[in-house]
Protein backbone atom coordinates (compact mmCIF):
# COMPACT_ATOMS: atom_id res chain seq x y z
CA UNK A 1 0.00 0.00 0.00
CA UNK A 2 1.49 3.36 -0.99
CA UNK A 3 1.40 6.48 1.15
CA UNK A 4 -1.65 7.96 -0.61
CA UNK A 5 -3.68 4.78 -0.11
CA UNK A 6 -2.66 4.62 3.53
CA UNK A 7 -3.68 8.23 4.14
CA UNK A 8 -7.05 7.65 2.52
CA UNK A 9 -7.72 4.46 4.48
CA UNK A 10 -7.86 6.45 7.71
CA UNK A 11 -10.83 8.46 6.40
CA UNK A 12 -14.29 6.82 6.36
CA UNK A 13 -15.93 6.76 2.94
CA UNK A 14 -18.91 8.84 3.98
CA UNK A 15 -16.63 11.54 5.44
CA UNK A 16 -14.39 11.55 2.36
CA UNK A 17 -17.40 11.84 0.04
CA UNK A 18 -18.84 14.64 2.17
CA UNK A 19 -15.59 16.58 1.83
CA UNK A 20 -15.38 15.85 -1.90
CA UNK A 21 -18.93 17.09 -2.50
CA UNK A 22 -17.80 20.63 -1.63
CA UNK A 23 -14.96 20.63 -4.17
CA UNK A 24 -14.87 22.04 -7.68
CA UNK A 25 -14.50 19.84 -10.75
CA UNK A 26 -10.83 20.74 -11.21
CA UNK A 27 -10.08 19.74 -7.61
CA UNK A 28 -11.81 16.39 -8.02
CA UNK A 29 -9.90 15.72 -11.22
CA UNK A 30 -6.57 16.46 -9.51
CA UNK A 31 -7.39 14.21 -6.56
CA UNK A 32 -8.33 11.40 -8.92
CA UNK A 33 -4.74 11.35 -10.15
CA UNK A 34 -3.29 10.72 -6.69
CA UNK A 35 -3.94 6.98 -6.53
CA UNK A 36 -6.14 4.18 -7.82
CA UNK A 37 -8.19 4.14 -4.60
CA UNK A 38 -8.81 7.86 -4.73
CA UNK A 39 -9.68 7.66 -8.43
CA UNK A 40 -12.36 5.06 -7.73
CA UNK A 41 -13.82 7.11 -4.88
CA UNK A 42 -13.83 10.48 -6.67
CA UNK A 43 -15.43 8.88 -9.72
CA UNK A 44 -18.57 8.05 -7.76
CA UNK A 45 -21.88 9.01 -9.37
CA UNK A 46 -23.02 10.63 -6.13
CA UNK A 47 -20.36 13.32 -6.71
CA UNK A 48 -20.66 13.86 -10.45
CA UNK A 49 -24.43 13.71 -10.85
CA UNK A 50 -25.07 16.95 -8.86
CA UNK A 51 -22.16 18.63 -10.67
CA UNK A 52 -23.73 17.75 -14.01
CA UNK A 53 -27.18 18.86 -12.88
CA UNK A 54 -25.83 22.19 -11.63
CA UNK A 55 -23.94 22.95 -14.83
CA UNK A 56 -26.43 21.62 -17.41
CA UNK A 57 -29.89 21.53 -15.77
CA UNK A 58 -31.71 21.45 -19.12
CA UNK A 59 -29.77 18.38 -20.26
CA UNK A 60 -30.06 16.54 -16.99
CA UNK A 61 -33.45 14.91 -17.67
CA UNK A 62 -32.33 13.61 -21.08
CA UNK A 63 -29.00 12.11 -20.04
CA UNK A 64 -30.30 8.62 -19.32
CA UNK A 65 -31.72 8.44 -22.85
CA UNK A 66 -28.20 8.58 -24.25
CA UNK A 67 -27.17 5.07 -25.43
CA UNK A 68 -23.55 5.82 -24.53
CA UNK A 69 -24.32 6.74 -20.94
CA UNK A 70 -21.89 4.88 -18.69
CA UNK A 71 -21.81 6.98 -15.54
CA UNK A 72 -22.00 10.62 -14.59
CA UNK A 73 -18.27 11.30 -14.51
CA UNK A 74 -17.74 10.00 -18.03
CA UNK A 75 -20.77 11.84 -19.35
CA UNK A 76 -19.68 15.05 -17.63
CA UNK A 77 -16.25 14.84 -19.26
CA UNK A 78 -17.80 14.11 -22.66
CA UNK A 79 -20.14 17.10 -22.39
CA UNK A 80 -17.34 19.35 -21.15
CA UNK A 81 -15.20 18.47 -24.17
CA UNK A 82 -18.08 19.30 -26.50
CA UNK A 83 -18.62 22.67 -24.81
CA UNK A 84 -14.89 23.40 -24.94
CA UNK A 85 -14.82 22.72 -28.68
CA UNK A 86 -17.72 25.12 -29.13
CA UNK A 87 -16.04 27.73 -26.95
CA UNK A 88 -12.88 27.37 -29.04
CA UNK A 89 -14.90 28.15 -32.17
CA UNK A 90 -16.14 31.38 -30.57
CA UNK A 91 -12.59 32.26 -29.53
CA UNK A 92 -11.35 31.74 -33.10
CA UNK A 93 -14.22 33.82 -34.49
CA UNK A 94 -13.46 36.77 -32.19
CA UNK A 95 -9.73 36.56 -32.83
CA UNK A 96 -10.41 36.54 -36.59
CA UNK A 97 -12.53 39.68 -36.27
CA UNK A 98 -9.96 41.61 -34.24
CA UNK A 99 -8.42 44.61 -35.97
CA UNK A 100 -5.59 46.34 -34.11
CA UNK A 101 -6.84 44.92 -30.80
CA UNK A 102 -10.40 46.15 -31.36
CA UNK A 103 -13.65 44.66 -32.59
CA UNK A 104 -16.75 46.16 -34.19
CA UNK A 105 -19.96 45.80 -32.25
CA UNK A 106 -21.73 43.69 -34.91
CA UNK A 107 -19.06 40.98 -34.67
CA UNK A 108 -19.12 41.27 -30.88
CA UNK A 109 -22.87 40.67 -30.82
CA UNK A 110 -22.51 37.72 -33.20
CA UNK A 111 -20.16 36.06 -30.69
CA UNK A 112 -22.76 36.50 -27.94
CA UNK A 113 -25.47 35.10 -30.19
CA UNK A 114 -23.28 32.04 -30.83
CA UNK A 115 -23.08 31.35 -27.10
CA UNK A 116 -26.86 31.62 -26.89
CA UNK A 117 -27.42 29.20 -29.77
CA UNK A 118 -24.92 26.74 -28.27
CA UNK A 119 -26.82 26.75 -24.98
CA UNK A 120 -23.94 27.94 -22.81
CA UNK A 121 -24.66 28.19 -19.10
CA UNK A 122 -22.99 30.33 -16.45
CA UNK A 123 -20.60 27.57 -15.41
CA UNK A 124 -19.57 27.00 -19.05
CA UNK A 125 -18.72 30.67 -19.46
CA UNK A 126 -16.90 30.78 -16.13
CA UNK A 127 -14.74 27.77 -16.96
CA UNK A 128 -14.13 28.45 -20.66
CA UNK A 129 -14.26 32.22 -21.27
CA UNK A 130 -13.60 34.03 -17.98
CA UNK A 131 -9.93 33.07 -18.05
CA UNK A 132 -6.90 35.38 -17.70
CA UNK A 133 -5.04 33.76 -20.60
CA UNK A 134 -7.75 34.82 -23.05
CA UNK A 135 -8.08 38.23 -24.69
CA UNK A 136 -9.98 40.63 -22.43
CA UNK A 137 -12.52 41.14 -25.23
CA UNK A 138 -13.43 37.46 -24.92
CA UNK A 139 -13.80 37.97 -21.17
CA UNK A 140 -16.16 40.84 -21.99
CA UNK A 141 -18.23 38.64 -24.33
CA UNK A 142 -18.64 36.12 -21.50
CA UNK A 143 -19.48 38.79 -18.92
CA UNK A 144 -22.06 40.45 -21.20
CA UNK A 145 -23.66 37.09 -22.03
CA UNK A 146 -24.01 36.18 -18.34
CA UNK A 147 -25.50 39.52 -17.29
CA UNK A 148 -27.78 40.34 -20.23
CA UNK A 149 -28.72 36.94 -21.67
CA UNK A 150 -28.56 34.50 -18.74
CA UNK A 151 -29.55 37.19 -16.21
CA UNK A 152 -27.00 35.92 -13.71
CA UNK A 153 -26.97 38.08 -10.55
CA UNK A 154 -24.20 40.69 -10.65
CA UNK A 155 -22.83 39.42 -7.35
CA UNK A 156 -22.25 35.96 -8.84
CA UNK A 157 -20.53 37.43 -11.89
CA UNK A 158 -18.36 39.58 -9.63
CA UNK A 159 -17.35 36.50 -7.66
CA UNK A 160 -16.45 34.69 -10.90
CA UNK A 161 -14.32 37.64 -12.08
CA UNK A 162 -12.56 37.77 -8.74
CA UNK A 163 -11.84 34.02 -8.58
CA UNK A 164 -10.44 34.14 -12.14
CA UNK A 165 -8.32 37.18 -11.26
CA UNK A 166 -9.60 39.22 -14.23
CA UNK A 167 -11.80 41.82 -12.52
CA UNK A 168 -9.26 44.63 -13.07
CA UNK A 169 -8.78 44.00 -16.79
CA UNK A 170 -9.88 47.04 -18.77
CA UNK A 171 -11.61 47.76 -22.05
CA UNK A 172 -12.45 50.91 -24.02
CA UNK A 173 -15.80 51.61 -25.66
CA UNK A 174 -16.15 54.30 -28.34
CA UNK A 175 -19.39 55.28 -30.00
CA UNK A 176 -20.76 58.06 -32.19
CA UNK A 177 -24.29 59.34 -31.70
CA UNK A 178 -26.19 61.26 -34.32
CA UNK A 179 -26.22 64.99 -33.62
CA UNK A 180 -29.44 66.41 -32.19
CA UNK A 181 -31.69 68.84 -33.98
CA UNK A 182 -31.68 72.38 -32.63
CA UNK A 183 -33.99 74.99 -34.16
CA UNK A 184 -33.99 73.28 -37.52
CA UNK A 185 -30.24 72.60 -37.58
CA UNK A 186 -28.52 69.33 -36.85
CA UNK A 187 -25.71 69.72 -34.36
CA UNK A 188 -22.38 67.92 -34.67
CA UNK A 189 -22.35 64.19 -34.05
CA UNK A 190 -21.52 63.30 -30.46
CA UNK A 191 -18.44 61.25 -29.67
CA UNK A 192 -18.44 59.13 -26.50
CA UNK A 193 -15.44 57.37 -25.02
CA UNK A 194 -15.30 55.19 -21.92
CA UNK A 195 -12.50 53.16 -20.35
CA UNK A 196 -13.54 50.87 -17.52
CA UNK A 197 -12.76 47.55 -15.89
CA UNK A 198 -14.74 44.33 -16.08
CA UNK A 199 -15.54 44.85 -12.40
CA UNK A 200 -17.02 48.28 -13.17
CA UNK A 201 -19.25 46.77 -15.86
CA UNK A 202 -20.44 43.96 -13.63
CA UNK A 203 -21.13 46.21 -10.66
CA UNK A 204 -22.69 49.05 -12.73
CA UNK A 205 -20.23 51.57 -11.32
CA UNK A 206 -20.12 53.49 -14.58
CA UNK A 207 -22.42 56.49 -14.88
CA UNK A 208 -23.67 55.44 -18.30
CA UNK A 209 -25.24 52.16 -19.39
CA UNK A 210 -22.31 50.93 -21.48
CA UNK A 211 -23.65 47.39 -21.64
CA UNK A 212 -26.87 48.85 -22.96
CA UNK A 213 -24.95 50.60 -25.74
CA UNK A 214 -23.21 47.33 -26.59
CA UNK A 215 -26.47 45.38 -26.51
CA UNK A 216 -28.24 47.77 -28.89
CA UNK A 217 -25.26 48.10 -31.23
CA UNK A 218 -25.13 50.55 -34.12
CA UNK A 219 -28.83 51.31 -34.58
CA UNK A 220 -31.04 54.38 -34.64
CA UNK A 221 -29.10 57.34 -33.21
CA UNK A 222 -25.88 55.36 -32.62
CA UNK A 223 -23.80 55.44 -35.80
CA UNK A 224 -20.89 53.21 -34.82
CA UNK A 225 -19.61 51.31 -31.80
CA UNK A 226 -16.07 49.98 -31.32
CA UNK A 227 -14.70 47.92 -28.44
CA UNK A 228 -10.97 47.77 -27.81
CA UNK A 229 -8.29 46.88 -25.31
CA UNK A 230 -7.15 49.79 -23.14
CA UNK A 231 -3.56 49.41 -24.34
CA UNK A 232 -4.73 49.43 -27.95
CA UNK A 233 -3.15 51.99 -30.26
CA UNK A 234 -5.82 51.56 -32.86
CA UNK A 235 -6.25 54.63 -35.03
CA UNK A 236 -9.39 53.40 -36.74
CA UNK A 237 -11.29 56.46 -35.52
CA UNK A 238 -8.45 58.93 -35.46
Amino acid sequence: MNESDYTYSSIPNDVALKIASSLEVTDLSCLSCCSRVWRDLWGSDCLWEPLFKQRWPLLYEDVLKDPDFKGWRGFYIKQHKEMKDQADSVVKFVEKCLQSESIQVNDYLKAIECLKLMGFGFKDVQMLLLKPKLNVLLNLVGLHYCLNILKVPASDVMEALNSSNIKNRQICIKWWKLGRWFYGFRMRDEFHFRCLSLEDLASSKDDEDVLGVLQRGAIHEVLQVQISIVSSRSNAWA
